[in-house]
């Protein structure tokens, strides 16, 4: 009776120390992939950040969040390394923001040569998009013409070349109301300061 006693608390201690080593390892496993998880997350570079965005889904509600996105790819455009899969989807992606008539002006080739030479001057010129600032969202003006909501807002890039000085670049941006209800950029122009 003894023998049993013992072999049944022996038994009991044996079935404790595999739960405790089971909920370990679990516990071990669960880290190490939440590590691996964020370490991949760390390793996503912008440009792939800027192209996991679904317009078809998160459209940006208000026109300085639209041109904050139009920013962010235009950084994008200037400072990354990309491949040209990922320059069509990143245009894409802009072309996305873009009122129908502004998009009308170009054909899809042209458009594309365009923002290629573009793009080649820039970093052939060594200029880089440091920054970028907003107009408060209380500095957006919304306006009717011709029976469309309309809005103006600024953005400031901070444009450095190599390792000189920073030169500011404001550009004032009209955006329009769609059907749909989502601010397009119907243009944007250099504001002489």
């Amino acid at each position: 009776m003894m023998n049993m006693k013992r072999s049944g608390i022996i038994g009991l201690i044996v079935f404790g120390v595999v739960l405790v080593a089971i909920v370990v390892g679990y516990a071990f496993h669960i880290n190490r992939k939440a590590a691996q998880d964020a370490e991949r997350a760390v390793e996503s570079t912008e440009v792939q950040k800027v192209l996991m965005r679904d317009l078809e889904r998160n459209y940006p509600p208000t026109p300085k969040e639209v041109v904050k996105y139009f920013a962010e790819i235009t950084k994008c455009f200037y400072n990354e390394d990309y491949s040209e899969e990922e320059l069509e989807e990143l245009a894409t992606k802009i072309q996305g923001l873009y009122d129908a008539e502004l998009i009308a002006n170009k054909s899809q080739e042209d458009y594309m040569a365009d923002l290629r030479s573009e793009i080649a001057s820039m970093k052939k010129s060594n200029y880089t998009i440091s920054s970028y600032v907003l107009s408060a969202s209380v500095d957006v003006e919304e306006f009717v013409e011709n029976g469309y909501s309309c809005a103006r807002l600024y953005c400031t890039f901070n444009v450095k070349q190599g390792t000189s000085g920073t030169v500011r670049s404001m550009e004032q941006f009209i955006l329009r109301k769609d059907d749909d209800g989502h601010w397009k950029i119907l243009g944007w122009d250099l504001v002489e300061e």
